[in-house]
């Protein structure tokens, strides 16, 4: 029986997200802003530490549109995804994904007042996972001697 290419596309985005550092969210009328991404697939949700007042904060509070926008080779992803934000006091989860780096940005740390916890719940995307590693370098040989393009990875829509 053939696999559901969107199914394995879903699954394979959960998955290599994990290893993304930052993507640009970008809120209906602002301008994309780089952003730390924290995934978890059994919330269908993708979560981000902001600022009170900050751009993706003001999409959130209105339950804005969003995107999120990945281009992570080291990942092996690259994805355009599209859903909604809102702000969530959340203090479990904020210590769950609470980072040294999430810290940098605030003058007090986890305990600043201008912490603020943004959840996305992504609707719909168009997703590329690669190869990467070696398999990638002998596609991008193995075309070069052939005059086929390289098989690099998947491609497609999915639906969340």
């Amino acid at each position: 029986m053939p696999k559901d290419h969107m199914t394995d596309l879903k699954h394979d985005f959960w998955k290599q997200l994990k290893d993304v550092r930052a993507g640009l969210l970008a809120a209906d009328g602002e301008r994309p802003v780089p952003m730390a991404p924290h995934a978890d697939k059994d919330e269908n949700a993708i979560w981000f530490i902001t600022a009170k007042g900050s751009a993706a904060a003001r999409a959130a509070k209105s339950g804005g549109e969003v995107s999120f926008h990945i281009a992570d080779p080291k990942a092996h992803l690259y994805a355009n995804v599209f859903g909604t934000a809102e702000l969530t006091n959340d203090e479990k989860k904020l210590d769950e994904i609470w980072s040294v780096v999430a810290g940098a940005w605030f003058k007090d740390g986890r305990d600043d007042d201008s912490v603020q916890l943004v959840k996305m719940t992504p609707k719909e995307g168009e997703v590329w996972v690669s190869n990467g590693g070696a398999s990638f370098l002998y596609e991008i040989a193995k075309a070069q001697m052939t005059d086929d393009t390289p098989d690099v990875g998947e491609h497609g829509r999915v639906v969340f």
